[in-house]
């Protein structure tokens, strides 16, 4: 399959990963090894905020890390979020509806966004045809809170710069924000037009960096599954450095078709202390080979 030399790149990435977290991280895990760097005088900018800048135990996925409520024992949940087969669709349960692929793996958290009524037969059909419908294969950017905490954050006096290692579809690309810290407002004339990151200000709360975005497109997914979201997204992120750990949450607001905010489970990332980290290879090129071919809802 010609899509193979995408996912080889998404395989490489996850692995390097793995390997420099793991320097980081030791053997084991659980959510004592998570917080043990908890314990250590937080870093500071002359201006006296917590200095954020590192590599992180981050990445792709909805967050990146370990939930806070992990104990390390892999049970997150007792209850697997199932989703329709299609009329079509071989080697398919009603009950995990695996199919083909390993897209199911990632439906045991049960923390979902809730849609307004009208709008879950749209979920439900973007979501049997995550092919054909998913914005990564059409090698667009995976957007917040889609993409997670950022890989590498680069702090100054007046601004964060985000670094995302698979932010374009997964496919080993990369993307970037940059977030002024100085407190001011949106601009008004810069919150009419959209963006596959929305328009981002931060403003410090006491030791908690606060990122509010506004004035999104409507072309990137909150999560897979179908998780489609208006123009009218609005997503704040919270970054707090406790020693070499950092908590992210984010909360996500859009009244055009949720029901009630979505919270995400918080995440405790760890800083990377490998001198090496964070100093990736030039990326690979998104390339879509297979979009055109796609003429069924078995997903691969």
């Amino acid at each position: 399959m010609s899509r193979r030399l995408l996912y080889f790149s998404v395989a490489a990435f996850i692995a390097v990963t793995c390997a420099s977290l793991a320097l980081a991280q030791g053997r084991g895990g659980g959510a004592q090894n998570a917080t043990a760097g908890a314990d250590v005088a937080t870093p500071r900018m002359p201006d006296g905020h917590p200095d954020l800048s590192g590599v992180w135990g981050a990445g792709g996925g909805g967050g990146g890390g370990r939930p806070v409520d992990d104990d390390g024992s892999g049970n997150l949940s007792e209850v697997f979020p199932s989703r329709r087969c299609a009329p079509n669709q071989v080697k398919c349960s009603e009950y995990t509806n695996q199919s083909e692929d390993g897209e199911f793996t990632a439906r045991m958290n049960t923390n979902r966004p809730i849609y307004k009524p009208e709008f879950w037969d749209k979920v439900q059909e973007l979501d049997m045809w995550t092919n054909k419908y998913d914005p990564i294969f059409a090698c667009q950017p995976l957007g917040v809170p889609r993409a997670g905490a950022p890989n590498r954050i680069v702090q100054t006096a007046n601004d964060v710069v985000f670094l995302y290692a698979s932010g374009g579809g997964g496919a080993g690309t990369s993307e970037y924000r940059i977030i002024p810290t100085d407190g001011r407002k949106h601009d008004p004339d810069k919150a009419q037009d959209v963006f596959f990151w929305g328009y981002s200000v931060g403003r410090w709360e006491g030791d908690t960096l606060v990122i509010d975005s506004i004035a999104f497109n409507d072309l990137t997914w909150l999560e897979k599954g179908g998780y489609f979201h208006s123009d009218k997204l609005h997503v704040v992120e919270k970054l707090t450095r406790q020693g070499n750990t950092m908590r992210y949450e984010v909360t996500v607001e859009d009244p055009e078709v949720l029901a009630e905010p979505w919270v995400l489970a918080p995440r405790m990332l760890r800083l990377n202390p490998n001198k090496d980290a964070g100093l990736l290879p030039e990326a690979t090129p998104c390339r879509d080979y297979d979009h055109d071919n796609m003429v069924t809802q078995i997903r691969h």
